[in-house]
Formats: C-alpha cells, sequence, structure tokens
C-alpha cells in the first residue's frame, strides 16, 4: 500500500499499523486485505457487490474495521454491506470513507450499510469520511444506513465528516423494537462551496424502544448544509432530535426536525438552533493572547468535540 492509501487509512480508522481482530480494507475498488476470527466471519458477496459480516452470538469485547480508500481520480464505485449481530454481542464496528483525489476526474463512492442487531446485543458503530487532493475532480460520498434493532438490543453510532468532502448525501433508517435504543452523534463541517444533506428516519415500533438523534454542524464560506429528521413513534416510546449548528461568512444551512406520534404514550421532542459565533466569546479568547482566527478555530473545534 502506497503513503497517500496510508495516510487516508490513518484518517478515516485511525490506522497506523495492522489491526487487531476483524478487518476488511478496501483500496481502490478492490479488497487490501481481510482477516476473520473465531467469532466474527467476513464474506465477498456473491455478486461482488460488498461483504457480509457476521458476528456470532455472546461474542464480546471484538472489533471489526472495514474502512474504504480511494486515490483513483474518477473512480466510482458502489458497495453494499451486510452486518448481522448475534443475539446478545457486545462488539465495535469502525468504517469510513477517504478520497484522495488529483485530478479532474470525479471520485465517488456510495455505500449501503444493513445492521441486523440481534436480541439484547449492543453495537458501537463508528464512521468517518475524509477528503484531500488538489486536483479539481469532485470528491462525493453517500452513504445510506439502514438499521433494525430486536428486543432489547442497543446501537450508539458516531458519525464524522470534518473535512475535504465536496458533496455528500446521508440517509440513515432505522426501525426498533420493544425496548430497542439507538443513539446518533453526527459531527460535520463544510466550507468552499461544499454541501452536505443529512436525513434520520427513525421508527419506534416497540413498547419501551428509544432514540436519541443529535447533529453538530459548522458551515462556513459558500458551503449549504441540510438537516433532516423524523422520530416516529409508533409505541409506548421516547424519542429526542437536536440539531445544534455554527453558520459563517456566506454559508447557508436548513434544518427540519419533525416528529410523529401514533400512540398517545409516545413522547417526543425535537430541538434545532443555528446562529453565529458569539463577539464576546472571540474578544475573551484574544484577550488570552490569541489572534482572531486563533479564536474562531478554539471555538470550533470545541464545538465539534
Amino acid at each position: 500500500m502506497d503513503k497517500i492509501l496510508q495516510t487516508l487509512l490513518e484518517k478515516v480508522a485511525s490506522l497506523h499499523e495492522v489491526p487487531e481482530g476483524a478487518y476488511n480494507i478496501r483500496a481502490n475498488g478492490q479488497t487490501e486485505s481481510r482477516r476473520v476470527t473465531a467469532n466474527i466471519d467476513i464474506e465477498t458477496r456473491a455478486d461482488g457487490s460488498g461483504i457480509d459480516v457476521h458476528i456470532k452470538p455472546d461474542t464480546k469485547r471484538e472489533s471489526v474495521h472495514i474502512p474504504v480508500i480511494l486515490s483513483r481520480t474518477g473512480l466510482t464505485e458502489t458497495v453494499c454491506n451486510d452486518f448481522f449481530v448475534g443475539d446478545g454481542a457486545e462488539v465495535t464496528i469502525v468504517a469510513g470513507c477517504g478520497i484522495h483525489n488529483s485530478g479532474a476526474g470525479e471520485s465517488r463512492h456510495d455505500g449501503l450499510h444493513r445492521f441486523f442487531i440481534g436480541k439484547n446485543a449492543k453495537l458501537k458503530y463508528v464512521e468517518k469520511h475524509y477528503g484531500e487532493g488538489g486536483g479539481s475532480g469532485g470528491r462525493i460520498m453517500n452513504p445510506r444506513t439502514e438499521i433494525t434493532i430486536e428486543d432489547g438490543g442497543s446501537m450508539e453510532m458516531e458519525t464524522v465528516q470534518i473535512k475535504g468532502i465536496d458533496s455528500t448525501k446521508r440517509e440513515t433508517v432505522a426501525h426498533l423494537k420493544a425496548g430497542a435504543r439507538l443513539i446518533v452523534q453526527e459531527r460535520l463541517m463544510t466550507h468552499e462551496s461544499q454541501t452536505a444533506e443529512s436525513r434520520f428516519d427513525v421508527f419506534m415500533d416497540g413498547e419501551g424502544a428509544s432514540a436519541n438523534i443529535i447533529s453538530r454542524s459548522v458551515a462556513r464560506d459558500r458551503s449549504e448544509q441540510m438537516f433532516f429528521s423524523n422520530l416516529i413513534g409508533n409505541a409506548a416510546s421516547a424519542g429526542h432530535t437536536e440539531c445544534d449548528a455554527i453558520i459563517m461568512d456566506h454559508a447557508k444551512i436548513s434544518s427540519l426536525p419533525e416528529i410523529t406520534a401514533n400512540h398517545p404514550d409516545a413522547a417526543l421532542i425535537h430541538e434545532a438552533a443555528i446562529g453565529k459565533i458569539a463577539g464576546e466569546q472571540i474578544i475573551k479568547l484574544m484577550t488570552l493572547g490569541l489572534s482572531e482566527e486563533e479564536a474562531e478555530a478554539q471555538i470550533v473545534n470545541g464545538f465539534l468535540k
């Protein structure tokens, strides 16, 4: 693997060397390397479109790394991956996609991840997106996530996109059965003329299901962001969705939180706030010796942590 691909791998999966546990590394449309364990199996799908990951019931404290990295200008791919998390398992899955585009052609990765989380299973899922390269060609990512959580299961989902993606549409659809729980934390920053759209549709179908969707974003320069979130309570359930955004320069941000109660005991809350950095915050940091640009960067970094 060359240095460009190694850098991308570090950015999206925090990998400096071969990870422990199971992994599948995809580079420029091909499987670069793979490892399975006694409890986690990874198979290439029959049609070659992606992988199936099977995690045995009651597997504990194991991880799966499945990064995708692209350095070939003009490469467009669509990958479909299915994850089957057995009853009672407690695992971490680290995904992510990095694109290096130094040419004039568009580089694009579209992905579909489907999660089937068993009864009383716990999954932590981390997904990072990153782009770089001095070319004029676009760096585009369109991930779709489909989640089904069985009774008593839970999923904690962390998505991060801080730099370099020119256009992205992120869609997440989840169905939660009795006692199932979903927590989502999204962190996003756009700059220059980038566009980003995030959409969450969460159906709380079982009694005692709960969801908490939180998005924090910063839009700079002439970039545009759109956030859509819809929580649907089809049973006695609890849901909260929140969008908190900082707008700067000539950027544009739209936030459309929506809640739908189809049961009298569905308790749902939505919140949205968009605003600029307060001037007194910058002044306070400048009195400590920071320049205006440094103060602004400190505030943005702290907000996105």
